[in-house]
């Protein structure tokens, strides 16, 4: 397996038809818009595994019921159970019997330092509702990768910011033709 997973260019491919394979021979249905996550229904319980390249994140209504899938995952692969889920793709997560937080701070500080912003101020608001944006500004011109680079960090960061989608929406139109002012 370890070969399948890291020595050949059909490894990803290797991986997850064999995963696949398995969980549905578990009585797992794959979402029929989502390749990657999977639901089995027992009783009025329910339980949703997603696969992320080769990670599952296991979740469900009932606790015995992801114990049992877990020891019968355990059998057929060799696994390592990680305990609660407390940071996925730059996401944190924080569980407890209130709820569930997802929060991406961490993220947000690193963008802030690798666009050295680390002392800029906060704003309720993250655009000049009035400001209008033109392609043609007269303003200088700013390096287009550095310009990219921060707006796809900004995308990436709208997962669990809605408040900034909008500008930062606005400001991805100018991505090949950055200024100061977008800048």
């Amino acid at each position: 397996m370890k070969k399948a997973l890291y020595g050949l260019k059909q490894a990803p491919r290797a991986w997850y038809n064999r995963i696949d394979d398995h969980l549905q021979d578990l009585g797992f249905f794959k979402s029929p818009s989502e390749a990657t996550l999977y639901v089995k229904l027992v009783d009025a319980n329910l339980i949703i595994i997603a696969v992320y390249v080769d990670d599952l994140l296991v979740t469900g209504s009932d606790e015995k019921l992801i114990k049992e899938f877990k020891a019968e995952m355990f059998k057929a692969f060799e696994m390592t159970d990680l305990g609660l889920m407390s940071f996925f793709l730059g996401m944190e997560v924080k569980q407890d019997h209130d709820g569930i937080l997802i929060h991406q701070k961490k993220y947000a500080r690193e963008i802030l330092k690798k666009f050295h912003m680390e002392d800029c101020k906060s704003t309720t608001s993250p655009m000049n509702q009035k400001e209008k944006f033109n392609k043609d500004d007269g303003a200088d011109k700013v390096d287009e990768m550095h310009y990219r680079s921060l707006i796809g960090c900004l995308i990436y960061l709208t997962a669990t910011r809605p408040d900034i989608l909008f500008a930062v929406s606005i400001l991805s139109r100018f991505m090949h033709c950055a200024s100061e002012v977008h800048l």
